[in-house]
């Protein structure tokens, strides 16, 4: 779902009877201040915008303020009022405080809508679980695609390759050294310091800190939990390092893609595929600047199954679709989509693939024989221009 539909779907939640409180969810830099403030602009009955993400921290008083304020505008005005809190999670016992509030105005009918946004997934999610229940729904909004930085920064599809879809860098381009510094310290660092260790508990930070920057490097590749332990030089186990992967996938980062067998118990024990979501978080970390890694067969080939990755992820969560990789021995299938019980197998071909027969797939025609997807896709040559498949919602697919 690009940033315009996101825009259509709030509009047209927001013109409904008040029904839930509206969440924008995403990792950081995706647009969601930005998304707010073209609604407010368009609005034509009162609103009202709040963020806590200042200097000082904010209150339960506070927030019960600019709620009060939002409340009396939506006394006086036929059509209602609607009301916005950006950084809602910086609050402390903001999901116990929200929920009073909205349940206070649900009783006497009073038509104030609200929406919630938030830069810490993790805090985001457990306050909505635990507190919330029954009185939201999401708009989900992911790392920005291929057909979205092309718009507005006119990015070519190498250079989306190698610079990601970070909004905010984009205008660093042409300064590599500005650009780099920026991902890793206002991204990579904010995010694993406030969302992940400031927000949940992690006995070993450092652990955590090297299993990014690992899967960071192995994107795109199958990797065993006890693999990683001996590449972390790490006593750890490995139920730790799976739950430190399920951290960092919910902030954004990266994550580990499960091997599909039909099975839940299965899928969930078996090697995970690391992938980033977004590929600059592969870039920041090299040693290879964009025309040198345009000029390495290998590295640009991991970039572009990784993109192809991070496109299924990022686009195919709003609309309920699972990603997999599945291997049996020596053969394997990159992608393997899920909706619905309907499955969609995907290979991705750079034309630097070593030990893979680049024409027979035999992966895939095992992978048929056993599952019977509805479709199989080639993306790259001989099969789906990589530029429009990148293009293209993974919703499509099942169609």
């Amino acid at each position: 779902m690009n940033k315009r539909s996101q825009f259509q779907v709030l509009q047209s939640r927001l013109a409904e009877p008040r029904r839930f409180i509206q969440i924008l969810a995403g990792p950081r830099q995706v647009g969601k201040t930005t998304l707010i403030r073209q609604y407010i602009a368009e609005a034509e009955c009162p609103v009202f915008y709040a963020s806590a993400d200042l200097p000082t921290m904010q209150s339960e008083s506070w927030l019960m303020q600019h709620w009060e304020t939002a409340r009396t505008a939506a006394r006086q005005d036929p059509g209602g009022a609607i009301l916005f809190f950006d950084e809602i999670q910086k609050l402390p016992r903001w999901a116990e405080t929200v929920k009073g509030l909205w349940d206070a105005d649900s009783f006497s009918a009073l038509p104030l809508k609200v929406v919630l946004s938030g830069s810490s997934p993790l805090l985001m999610q457990k306050g909505l679980g635990e507190s919330m229940a029954g009185r939201f729904e999401t708009i989900f909004m992911p790392h920005w695609g291929f057909a979205e930085m092309q718009a507005a920064f006119g990015l070519s599809l190498e250079q989306f390759l190698y610079y990601g879809g970070y909004p905010g860098a984009a205008p660093l381009l042409a300064e590599p050294n500005r650009w780099r510094a920026y991902i890793n310290d206002s991204l990579i660092e904010t995010s694993i310091a406030r969302d992940i260790l400031l927000m949940t508990r992690v006995d070993k930070p450092a652990l955590l800190r090297r299993l990014f920057y690992l899967a960071c490097t192995y994107s795109g590749q199958i990797l065993s939990y006890q693999k990683m332990l001996g590449q972390l030089q790490d006593a750890g186990n490995t139920t730790t390092l799976a739950h430190y992967l399920d951290l960092l996938g919910m902030a954004g980062l990266v994550t580990g893609l499960q091997k599909f067998s039909g099975g839940k118990i299965r899928s969930r024990a078996s090697s995970p595929k690391l992938q980033v979501l977004n590929t600059a978080l592969i870039t920041a970390q090299a040693q290879l600047y964009y025309e040198q890694a345009l000029a390495d067969p290998i590295f640009l080939g991991r970039l572009t199954e990784s993109a192809v990755g991070a496109h299924l992820l990022n686009d195919g969560e709003a609309a309920g679709i699972k990603v997999y990789y599945w291997r049996e021995q020596n053969r394997e299938v990159d992608f393997v989509l899920e909706l619905r019980g309907e499955l969609v197998a995907i290979e991705v071909k750079s034309g630097n693939r070593q030990g893979r027969e680049s024409t027979t797939l035999p992966g895939m025609k095992s992978f048929t024989r056993a599952f019977a997807p509805r479709k199989v896709l080639l993306v790259g040559p001989d099969g789906i221009r990589l530029g429009d498949f990148l293009q293209i919602p993974p919703r499509t697919w099942f169609d």
